[in-house]
């Protein structure tokens, strides 16, 4: 049920924008396995007010979820867990690959992260999977 989320989810005051702390919570949750394919999101007022944020940001992170593939968005229902896309060629693979490490690794620049710490800790979480 989509009340575990709101228990996970938490802000910080670390100068990254609440609506990015909120996408990336929730895609480690996706990522994890915890929110399964088609399960119902809480509605952005839900996470607004458990959050006391502005409806605004929460907004904007489920927009940017939505962009990514993440979660559908059905007027008038709610929001949901995606289901996982079809299998991709190599090579628009290999393009979203470096797409995302892209991604990371300018998210890392801003934060002050060591790149090669946030790859050794990608390899790290990946074997874990396995």
């Amino acid at each position: 049920m989509h009340t575990y989320l709101l228990k996970v989810l938490r802000l910080e005051s670390s100068g990254v924008p609440i609506y990015i702390q909120l996408r990336e919570q929730i895609l480690r949750q996706l990522g994890a396995g915890l929110l399964a394919p088609g399960e119902q999101m809480p509605t952005m007022r839900e996470v607004a007010v458990t959050l006391k944020v502005d409806l605004n940001t929460v907004r904007h992170a489920y927009d940017e979820l939505e962009r990514a593939g993440a979660i559908t968005l059905v007027r008038g229902r709610g929001s949901f867990v995606a289901k996982p896309p079809p299998a991709m060629g190599a090579r628009a693979q290999q393009t979203e690959a470096d797409n995302l490490a892209k991604q990371i690794l300018a998210t890392a620049a801003t934060m002050g992260i060591d790149p090669i710490a946030v790859a050794d800790r990608i390899r790290a979480l990946a074997q874990q999977k396995e």
